[in-house]
């Protein structure tokens, strides 16, 4: 990582992306920007926006990701296809494959699979993420929408951004949830005790919304369907132990003992709701539960 400071002084009157190309011209004005929104880089220890008015005073921490030149390859990984056309193709991403590349790991990702699968995506997203709408992380399974042109990647995007397109998961989680549905509304941001987790905040973060509904209850375990109303990073992981029920398997987010041997949380992208870019159709996708999922589920049901 590449730790810099800076303190604004009285001669600065300028935009937060503007002053901080002008004061560190090796990096671009887009890399900036993206690590603003990724909230790499803080004002004043809090997050903020590439185009706030930075002011005498103000305290800028870049705490970047290291910078390095690679090529991304295709490369001749099997997935699982659901739908394909000239302007989108749905996938049913498995449980243990990175969505696309990132410092440490730039082979075997989805990106990789679908360069060698696909002649033509967006270029939106940059060269590291190429067709990439919305991501799932890399222990959840299940569906996403991937944009073969730039207009269908935009078209997309807005869906998500309007709360057009609906995206609808499964997750087991510890505990025997109390009410039948509910909503989760936070803020979430990185975790300021440790910047590779995400956390609920009191102030700084962005609004997160996870509507739930109880499916089936096990005893120590419930089945739940989430309804994604906006996608933050890790929002389900977060909101279910935010409410003291966190995902089975998870890793990160659980303290719970996994009785299991899991790989990771057991949370999947069930259902997936979109109007098609070109020809304006309401399309609905549904992948159903990975075996591993399922065999937990059938136990549970024996118990």
């Amino acid at each position: 990582m590449t730790v810099l400071k800076s303190k604004v002084n009285s001669s600065e009157n300028q935009r937060l992306d503007t002053y901080l190309v002008e004061k560190y011209p090796h990096f671009s004005r887009s890399f900036l920007k993206n690590a603003i929104d990724r909230e790499y880089i803080l004002l004043n220890g809090g997050r903020t926006k590439a185009g706030v008015k930075v002011k005498e005073g103000d305290e800028i921490l870049l705490d970047l990701p290291k910078a390095e030149e690679i090529s991304v390859e295709p490369q001749n990984i099997p997935i699982e296809i659901i739908y394909q056309d000239g302007d989108i193709a749905i996938i049913n991403k498995p449980q243990g494959m990175v969505t696309h590349p990132a410092p440490g790991n730039y082979n075997g990702t989805l990106v990789n699979a679908i360069m060698y699968h696909m002649n033509d995506l967006s270029g939106i997203n940059g060269k590291l993420r190429p067709g990439i709408v919305h991501r799932l992380d890399k222990d959840t399974s299940g569906l996403l929408v991937i944009a073969k042109n730039d207009i269908a990647h935009k078209a997309l995007s807005e869906q998500i951004a309007r709360k057009e397109a609906k995206r609808i998961y499964l997750a087991l989680v510890y505990g025997n949830i109390k009410t039948d549905n509910g909503t989760v509304s936070t803020l979430i941001g990185r975790d300021p005790r440790d910047r590779k987790k995400m956390a609920v905040l009191r102030a700084g973060g962005r609004q997160a919304v996870t509507h739930y509904k109880v499916l089936e209850r096990y005893g120590g375990y419930t089945l739940v369907e989430c309804e994604l109303e906006t996608g933050r990073t890790h929002q389900i992981r977060v909101h279910m132990k935010h409410i003291g029920h966190p995902v089975v398997g998870d890793p990160v987010y659980s303290r719970q003992k996994d009785r299991y041997g899991l790989d990771g949380q057991l949370l999947h992208a069930k259902r997936l709701e979109l109007i098609h870019p070109q020809t304006g159709e309401k399309m609905i996708f549904e992948a159903p539960l990975p075996e591993h999922f399922k065999a937990i589920l059938v136990k549970l049901k024996k118990m």
